[in-house]
């Protein structure tokens, strides 16, 4: 998708401060954090949201979650892991991506 935000980050078009990368996905802070620790998970290839995924990407998601949580210091206490979906699901980018929020309490919805 060459117009698509997160594609341009995924081709080094635009920067990103990278926290996790491998052959599937990249994880990066995002830019407006909404906590202390506020990571976006992403695949590499383009899927507009989680209804196309696929199961394989999907878990190896999921996998690097848990190693996420683990590495930033937020596994113990706990941590949000929020996937918007659509327009009424508030879908700012049309690219599948893991928002991972930690380091602090937070209610739901957001005040």
């Amino acid at each position: 998708m060459d117009n698509c935000l997160f594609c341009k980050i995924v081709r080094g078009e635009i920067p990103s401060s990278k926290v996790y990368e491998d052959d599937t996905v990249l994880a990066f802070r995002d830019i407006e954090p909404q906590a202390p620790v506020h990571v976006l998970l992403i695949p590499k290839e383009h899927f507009d949201s989680i209804l196309e995924v696929d199961e394989k990407t999907f878990a190896h998601m999921k996998t690097v979650v848990k190693k996420l949580a683990v590495d930033l210091g937020i596994a113990e206490n706990g941590f949000r892991v929020v996937i918007n979906t659509g327009r009424d699901g508030q879908q700012s980018v049309k690219h599948l991506h893991f928002h991972i929020l930690g380091g602090r309490s937070m209610q739901w919805p957001p005040g």
